[in-house]
């Protein structure tokens, strides 16, 4: 890769709509429609956004909006969501990226947010930036017609089929309760939801409207089509999933799969999802596929590990190495009764990991264990290792609320 001075970083104006639409068209293959560009435009403003420009055409755009995520242990934490991130094709290996990434996230040490989360088209970008995956889902499908419940499952009774109009005045409030325990978890903007009932032919993937299945502690929201390839086999889409209880995950879930007409379901869970337990044949779920979601990057690491709480009292020097930005260095991180108090250190580290393996442990959907058997987590004894591996540990998985 070679750094092309031609090509300067400026903030965006809005005269620029036109030329960043262009630029996100062709880097992800959809042309936006004019509602969900002005909706684009709610979440953030033209001087939020970066573009790399060769004289005056822009080849190069980023964005960012504020958003909020749900860390360990109920807390809210205030972030920024970086999206739209794309390099025209024409110039595509001149360092464009890095100096975009540079302007805006050296803005984003200035703000003072302690967290940057993203979404990542692609799992081979991020980490050089000092983000790493931290939440995951995995892809089933399942063929319903042999699903069968545990025989001493209750039978659902909070369950029911609601209009759009009915979904639209129920589920935010759903949502809310869900979002507020789910580590991972952003609330939605009022803009998002509107997008999202106003179920545009654009977003269906050539299925049907999307139909709704409601409890008081949670939802489905899909879709219905015909798979390809067979004589009129119908499929289920199912584009959102919320469950707040057990008691809703178990109803909904009967309640889905009892759908006569549909032969096979297409879903997204977190791993470890209950859905397997509730089967008397587990091997009806077929995986298909395992994803990323939320991608963090710690910006204020002292204020971002004080947010959550932690499985175990240990008291280790972490060090954090930060080529790209300057969060790296020493943190004495002391945790007594699930709280930590993180401060700077010039002590020796206990364990020592990249900014991007730090921002993958960070929600706990992955182990120090597992990257320090990559190689990617050094400590000084299996002791500080053990503990550095257990304090960062949750009792359930965290989840992205949604993509952006």
């Amino acid at each position: 890769m070679t750094t092309d001075d031609t090509i300067t970083i400026r903030t965006a104006t809005e005269d620029d709509w036109d030329a960043i639409a262009l630029l996100d068209a062709h880097a992800f293959g959809e042309h936006q429609n004019s509602e969900d560009m002005e909706e684009t435009k709610i979440l953030t403003a033209s001087s939020e956004i970066f573009l790399a420009c060769d004289g005056d055409l822009p080849v190069g755009v980023t964005m960012h909006f504020p958003m909020d995520v749900t860390v360990p242990g109920g807390r809210t934490l205030p972030a920024t969501g970086v999206s739209w991130v794309s390099v025209a094709p024409t110039h595509r290996r001149r360092g464009i990226l890095r100096r975009m990434f540079t302007a805006q996230h050296e803005r984003f040490e200035e703000a003072g947010k302690p967290l940057s989360v993203l979404t990542a088209s692609e799992a081979t970008i991020y980490e050089r930036f000092g983000y790493g995956a931290a939440t995951q889902g995995v892809n089933y499908t399942i063929d319903r017609r042999f699903t069968a419940f545990r025989k001493d499952l209750p039978p659902p009774r909070g369950a029911r089929l609601v209009t759009s109009a009915e979904a639209r005045e129920l589920l935010p409030e759903i949502y809310g309760r869900w979002q507020r325990q789910t580590a991972g978890a952003q609330p939605m903007p009022q803009t998002r939801w509107h997008r999202f009932f106003a179920d545009r032919k654009n977003s269906r993937g050539g299925f049907s409207k999307l139909f709704f299945i409601v409890h008081p502690d949670g939802y489905i929201a899909f879709r219905r089509g015909y798979r390809v390839g067979t004589a009129g086999a119908q499929e289920a889409r199912i584009v959102d999933i919320i469950a707040a209880t057990d008691e809703a995950r178990s109803d909904l879930w009967q309640v889905m799969c009892g759908i006569d007409l549909v032969e096979t379901i297409e879903v997204t869970l977190p791993v470890g999802d209950p859905l397997l337990t509730l089967l008397t044949d587990r091997r009806v779920p077929q995986v298909t596929g395992v994803k990323d979601g939320l991608w963090v990057r710690l910006m204020d690491v002292p204020a971002a590990l004080s947010a959550r709480t932690y499985a175990i009292d240990t008291e280790l020097v972490i060090g954090v190495e930060d080529p790209f930005l300057h969060a790296g260095g020493a943190y004495r991180f002391v945790t007594r009764d699930g709280h930590a108090e993180v401060t700077r250190s010039d002590d020796d580290p206990d364990v020592t990991v990249s900014s991007s393996v730090l921002g993958s442990l960070y929600l706990g959907a992955h182990r120090a264990r597992q990257f320090a058997a990559a190689g990617r987590v050094a400590s000084t004894s299996q002791k500080a290792l053990h503990e550095f591996d257990l304090a960062f540990g949750t009792p359930s998985q965290p989840q992205i609320g949604w993509f952006f």
